[in-house]
């Protein structure tokens, strides 16, 4: 084989393989792009989103909501690394392994406290994937950037630290910029007379005396998108200040039940199912959620915004009041 034939097979080979990185860096900087996006394109989605760090022990919403928009931001920062070449080789193919090795570890705690299923929220409720299929995803995902580091390293080019930090600023804003944080997270006064004898007039009737002390009594619907979100949040809150005392009045046709629960993992915290339409609409009033602070019976606050309102630090300093 001649010296000609040689250099022009190295050519083809080093242009395939240009192409190629090119292709796979681009999708790679899509799946960064549209996982950021998924998370906070509607509040619905954030509040999802942003609960993964209350399930982590973060009980402070505003804490939580501040470390959500941070993890947007360097997902957006990921994507655009990628795309502007910034120290791929360096900086960023590194960065990638280590954060997907780091959400790898966090998806098997998961399979091991609630198994194998529901919505992961790696690309929020765009598009559901269970925590194995996610597992699988960032493998691959690790793979193709080990990959990258070989076919397409590309050299630094020069103002690449001032270009870098431009983007660090611009990703790590947007968040904010796009779904500002939330600080009116203290339940609101609220003056109703609720009979909430009508709880105990039907069997089964609470295993919890709210009449006596003090509790969290959310009145939600099988069937209401907003109570499932409300009930996720509140389980969370159970599990870790199990010392918070609630209630969850539970309405809707028995074939919701299951999903109701497999959606929230709320199985645990204290609940009845109460289907008697007059009297719950009595208690709980127009719309549900409607998640009541009950002292000896009568409420003193309610969470009008049900999910930023239901923060434990104000829960467990109202239980200490006198």
């Amino acid at each position: 084989m001649d010296t000609e034939t040689v250099v022009e097979k190295r050519k083809v080979s080093f242009y395939i393989g240009r192409i190629t990185g090119i292709i796979l860096l681009i999708a790679m900087a899509g799946i960064f792009f549209y996982s950021a996006y998924s998370k906070i394109y509607s509040d619905s989605a954030f509040d999802n989103f942003q609960w993964t760090f209350f399930d982590l022990g973060i009980s402070n919403t505003i804490v939580a909501g501040i470390i959500a928009r941070m993890m947007i931001g360097f997902e957006l920062l990921l994507g655009l690394l990628l795309l502007f070449h910034i120290f791929l080789k360096r900086l960023t193919y590194l960065a990638i392994i280590a954060v997907l090795s780091v959400f790898i570890v966090y998806l098997l705690f998961v399979i091991m406290k609630q198994g194998n299923s529901g919505n992961c929220g790696c690309f929020g409720d765009k598009l559901a994937m269970k925590p194995l299929t996610a597992i699988w995803k960032n493998v691959i995902m690790i793979a193709v950037t080990i990959l990258l580091r070989y076919i397409y390293p590309v050299k630094p080019y020069k103002f690449q630290e001032y270009v870098c930090l431009l983007l660090a600023l611009a990703a790590f804003s947007a968040p904010f910029i796009y779904n500002p944080v939330f600080t009116g997270t203290a339940p609101q006064k609220f003056s109703k007379q609720v009979n909430f004898d009508l709880l105990y007039q039907f069997t089964p009737v609470p295993t919890v005396d709210i009449k006596h002390g003090k509790h969290i009594v959310a009145f939600m619907s099988l069937t209401c998108p907003h109570c499932k979100k409300a009930a996720y949040l509140l389980q969370i809150i159970h599990r870790e200040h199990p010392d918070i005392p609630m209630l969850l009045v539970l309405d809707g046709p028995q074939t919701y039940e299951k999903k109701f629960f497999d959606d929230t993992h709320a199985q645990d915290v204290p609940y009845i199912i109460y289907r008697h339409f007059r009297e719950f609409d009595q208690m709980a009033g127009n719309s549900v959620p409607s998640i009541y602070w009950v002292n000896n019976g009568v409420i003193e606050y309610k969470s009008v915004y049900a999910y930023y309102q239901l923060d434990p630090e104000y829960m467990e300093q109202w239980l200490k009041a006198k």
